[in-house]
């Protein structure tokens, strides 16, 4: 969705519904896909010589769990808002000093943004640290890879992290 930002009034709403073959994930991507169409308003806002956009990202994707690999789907509810500016003139780009008011801001080249990038980017800031299929999900075994949510596996595992295994032989004085 491409937004010319010559065309903005002073306040503009947008809304737009994502089907599944919207979303087209990379090699690696933690995001698979869209399960539900994404529903996402936007509202725009010129202010002199920036844009504000106000806007709310809702429907549920596709994500790998972290501990076992399955995808599941996880429902997406995020607000966002973004400040739209021009670099400043006279500034080595490469050197920018950004402060703390700084960081919802994205900079403008052009006159026209592509607002998929900005939803992707929102999209991917709305993810958990720690992506789980389920609070009490297993994981799968260090040793043989079995997915521990489905099996059971047979490998000497002792209740003990390997790296901790020398330390069940290490006698204390008086002890």
């Amino acid at each position: 969705m491409i937004l010319d930002l010559k065309a903005v009034p002073e306040e503009a709403e947008l809304s737009e519904v994502l089907q599944r073959d919207w979303w087209q994930p990379s090699e690696n991507d933690p995001i698979l896909g869209i399960h539900t169409p994404l529903h996402v308003r936007i509202k725009v806002t010129h202010v002199g010589d920036k844009f504000l956009l106000d806007g709310r990202v809702k429907g549920s994707i596709m994500v790998r769990c972290d501990r076992c690999l399955d995808p599941f789907h996880w429902e997406l509810e995020s607000g966002f808002h973004v400040f739209l500016v021009s670099p400043r003139p006279g500034k080595d780009q490469a050197e920018v000093e950004l402060l703390d008011e700084d960081i919802e801001v994205d900079f403008i080249h052009g006159e026209t943004i592509d607002l998929d990038e900005i939803i992707k980017e929102q999209v991917y800031l709305s993810l958990p640290m720690k992506s789980t299929c389920r609070d009490a999900c297993l994981g799968l075994c260090p040793v043989c890879g079995a997915n521990l949510n489905v099996q059971r596996c047979q490998c000497n595992q002792e209740g003990m992290k390997p790296a901790f295994q020398k330390l069940k032989d290490l006698k204390f004085e008086g002890a």
